[in-house]
């Protein structure tokens, strides 16, 4: 299992707002998919899965707020 995890995404960003899930629970993805786009007060970002499988579970929901370091979803690896 791999987890998704909000990154570094600058100087003095603590937080961001999950603006768009872009799979869904269940459906297949590869590790240089962009999962998720993120929105701060100074840009957007993507987020990619880093890893290939299934998306398992999202933990935090459109338009919810996110602290660096913190887990977005789960990915079960393709058996």
């Amino acid at each position: 299992m791999s987890q998704v995890i909000l990154p570094e995404l600058g100087d003095g960003i603590e937080k961001a707002v999950i603006a768009c899930w872009h799979y869904k629970v269940g459906q297949a993805v590869k590790a240089d998919d962009d999962i998720v786009e993120l929105v701060t007060d100074k840009a957007s970002f993507n987020v990619s899965a880093g890893g290939n499988g299934i998306l398992q579970k999202i933990l935090v929901a459109e338009g919810a707020e996110a602290k660096i370091g913190e887990v977005l979803a789960v990915i079960e690896p393709k058996i």
